[in-house]
């Protein structure tokens, strides 16, 4: 395993990651839970992510009960969560000073632990001043609640205002952004966020390397396994969106490169993210112990994406997104 600085800071993240969303609480429970993250820790994983809506907590709590009965040193392990939605009342949710704090508190008793290492804003909040959720984290940050705070989905220009607050007020900007990463969703690693990561040092923890799963090549028009995510009733909806006939049709023209190559599409795949330097983690996500297995084996696969294996994935995709002007 390869080892990351997290951006500009001094924290050291595992290049590939584990994420609890979906699968804790919703399709796994802390049994489960144990042997995965074990699989992980045994791979090198350290960086391990969470947010306060995933199962409505409850992937909290089998993160942090899994990881005491495995007996892990804290200081071992890199631990993420996401604030925003956090319940129904007016305010459980958003990224006001309230919920902040009194939300990054009930994730740390879930968790059952003192601090995280680094927070997250999970969405931009259009309706709490920017300036009110940067003071909000440097605060918690300040109490020793976290050690770093990000954003996930949030554009360059909201990550920029965050900035300029920071600096104005001598406070500390956000570190990382979160943001969706791979063949078929590029241009805010590949476009709009280029300026960020040399003016602040913006890292990437990047999400849904193999775009829900269709980039294991496991589905098919009309045929989606019983065990996977999309066979969820929550995630048919997404099913719909993800599993049109351009989209499969690209996954196919992928597979023979895999082949040659002698990886699984998967691992291609996760390698592929894995490779851009602007990307600090890609965060991986799995129900079995095989597949975490058949993840970590992505890193084997990066020295072999030459720029010849580069120039056929991109013939099939054609999902380059052009660079601004300014950076060509």
């Amino acid at each position: 395993m390869q080892y990351k600085n997290l951006g500009r800071s001094g924290l050291r993240v595992s290049q590939l990651s584990y994420g609890a969303w979906v699968t804790f609480g919703n399709q796994l429970d802390v049994k489960e839970a144990k042997a995965l993250l074990q699989a992980c820790r045994d791979a090198g994983v350290n960086f391990f992510d969470n947010a306060e809506v995933y199962a409505n907590g409850r992937a909290e709590e089998i993160m942090g009960q899994a990881i005491r009965d495995l007996g892990w040193r804290r200081s071992d392990v890199v631990i993420s969560t996401k604030l925003f939605w956090g319940g129904q009342g007016p305010n459980d949710k958003g990224l006001s000073r309230k919920h902040i704090v009194e939300g990054l508190r009930g994730s740390l008793k879930r968790l059952d632990m003192d601090y995280v290492d680094v927070v997250y804003c999970h969405r931009p909040d259009a309706t709490t001043p920017v300036e009110e959720t940067v003071r909000a984290m440097n605060w918690v940050i300040d109490q020793g609640m976290a050690f770093y705070w990000g954003t996930s989905e949030w554009s360059a220009q909201q990550i920029t205002e965050a900035w300029s607050v920071a600096n104005r007020l001598d406070l500390v900007g956000p570190i990382v952004e979160q943001p969706e990463y791979n063949l078929f969703s590029r241009h805010k690693v590949e476009s709009e966020f280029l300026p960020l990561y040399s003016t602040y040092g913006l890292g990437l923890t990047t999400w849904s390397p193999l775009a829900s799963g269709v980039l294991t090549g496991k589905y098919t028009k009309g045929n989606i396994p019983a065990d996977s995510r999309f066979a969820l009733e929550n995630y048919k909806n997404l099913a719909n969106r993800s599993l049109v006939d351009d989209t499969l049709r690209k996954v196919n023209g992928l597979k023979p490169i895999a082949s040659e190559l002698g990886v699984s599409l998967a691992q291609l795949s996760i390698a592929w993210c894995a490779s851009n330097p602007n990307v600090s983690s890609v965060i991986t996500g799995a129900t079995k112990e095989s597949q975490i297995v058949e993840n970590m084996r992505a890193l084997d696969v990066i020295p072999l994406l030459t720029p010849e294996v580069i120039d056929k994935i991109e013939a099939v995709v054609q999902s380059k997104p052009k660079r601004p002007e300014s950076y060509r």
